[in-house]
This record gives C-alpha cells, structure tokens and sequence, in this order.
C-alpha cells in the first residue's frame, strides 16, 4: 500500500469506486439509498471531499464488505488525514502542486520530458530560484520556501528503494541561459552528476532530432501496487491537469518511447552536456 497521505487518499477514492462498480450502481443510486446527494459520492471516488468513518461505515454496509475490507478502508482514511512534510511550507506549495509532491513519495518509476527549462529534480537552488523569479507571483518568503521544497524533493534520487528515473530533456534547457553563464556551468555539472547515479538515465533531444511527439512537458509516475494505476501529470502556470485514464496512459507511455528512440543516447547525451559546459566555460 503507497505510503504518503496523497496516495493514500487515492488509493482510498479507487476502491471506493472499485466497490460501488462491482455492486452495478451509479453515484446517483448509492447517494439516493444512504440519502446523500450523487455529488458527495463522486467527491469521495475523485480525491475531492474528505471521507468521514462514518462514511466507510455507511458504504461498507450498503455494498455488504467484509470486515477486512472495511478495516482497510478505515486505515486508508485514518493516514489520509496525516500532512505531508510539504505542506509545512504553505503557501509556498499551492494546492494543485501539493497532490503532485503527494503522489511523487511514493513512486517506483518516474519519466519526464522537459522541453523549456531543466527539470526540477536536477535543479540547483540558483537555477530554481531564478526560474521562481521570472515565472511566478510569490512572495519573497513564498519563493524561498518553494525553492526549499524543491530541493527537499530531490532526496528522492537517492533515497533507500530509489526509484526508476528516466529523464529526457531538449537541447534548448541546456542553453537557454538561465541567470548568468557562471550559474549555469554550475547547474549542468549538477546535471551530469545526477545523470551518473545508478536509477538514473538522462537523454538529450537535440535540435536536429526532427519531427518528434510532444505538444509540450510532461510526467509520468508508476506505482508499486498494482492497485494503483499510473498516472500523467502536466502542469500550467496556476493549475495543472492529472490522467489517470488507461487510454492517457497508454498514449503518453507511447509518446514517450517515441522520444526516448529520438533523443540521443545517454552516453552522447552526457557528451553534448559536457560540450555546452565548455562553451559556458569561455
């Protein structure tokens, strides 16, 4: 069972849905029998409403679980209610960017294709801070505590049962001069040396890779429980989008083999990177 409070309510809203499914009912149904509204059923199948005990009560008895079901279930609630290390930082995380550092605890494999500037978990405190300034409103005390979660996520990359990370970035975040050329010799170092970790791959898509299958950035996060479906996260300037859909999946999982097969391999990749360096060397 996934372990942070996120993926824990997740988890929670898929077997909620699991059981209401399996009895052949509608959101609708369910709410009219327990005299609810539909609404508040589909809150509890989406993430969005909180899921009281007396809830799981209600439901484990209309849809006759066992009593192991609904001690799961229970439990599952219980540790949705606990808060993330991120969410000590307030403001700093905003709410559609809060679930995504939920779900990120808990993944076994990550891949990700950045197109406009280097991925946050390769970032140095320097490059985050800069990109914070140009493309976005925060506070400076928001910022700073933005910038601080962002490094705090990247223990990740090496954290006991690390998971499987594939990133794949375009030839323009190497030289879209973030800052000034001395902050940038120093954030391509830290590319390369993340790039050298053993759960790491990193490709290069460069600028004579042609025709390739992207309409901008995207992540994709792979869980350990089969339970748990896999997932697409994009993200915009105030909000981002989450799919979860099986088709979704499946089309992004494509896209992103299709890129893998563009980009140029880690070996060059890393001789591409350590070019750049050079020429910001000068």
């Amino acid at each position: 069972m996934a372990g942070s409070p996120t993926a824990r309510r997740r988890r929670l809203s898929i077997e909620l849905k699991k059981l209401r499914e399996a009895d052949g009912k509608t959101c609708a149904q369910v709410g009219e029998a327990l005299d609810w509204s539909g609404s508040k059923v589909n809150r509890m199948e989406t993430t969005l409403g909180r899921v009281q005990p007396s809830d799981i009560d209600a439901l484990c008895r209309f849809y006759g679980t066992g009593e192991e079901m609904r001690d799961f279930l229970m439990s599952l609630a219980r540790q949705a209610k606990t808060k993330g290390w991120w969410q000590a930082h307030g403001s700093g995380v905003p709410p559609w960017f809060s679930i995504y550092v939920g779900m990120e605890q808990d993944i076994s494999t990550f891949r990700q294709y950045q197109c406009e500037f280097l991925p946050g978990l390769v970032q140095t405190a320097a490059y985050a801070t800069e990109i914070h300034l140009a493309t976005s409103y925060l506070s400076t005390e928001d910022r700073e505590r933005a910038v601080h979660v962002r490094m705090e996520r990247q223990a990740m990359l090496t954290r006991s049962c690390a998971p499987d990370i594939w990133f794949i970035v375009h030839e323009c975040t190497l030289r879209n001069v973030v800052g000034d050329r001395a902050l940038m010799r120093e954030q391509l170092e830290r590319v390369l040396d993340v790039s050298d970790l053993p759960n790491v791959t990193l490709q290069v898509l460069p600028f004579d890779a042609g025709a390739y299958p992207a309409t901008g950035p995207f992540t994709m996060l792979g869980f350990p429980d089969p339970e748990d479906p896999d997932m697409v996260y994009r993200d915009g300037i105030t909000d981002a989008t989450y799919l979860e859909s099986p088709d979704d999946v499946r089309e992004y999982t494509r896209s992103f083999d299709m890129l893998r097969a563009a980009a140029a391999s880690p070996q060059r990749s890393t001789q591409l990177i350590k070019s750049t360096l050079k020429e910001y060397a000068r």
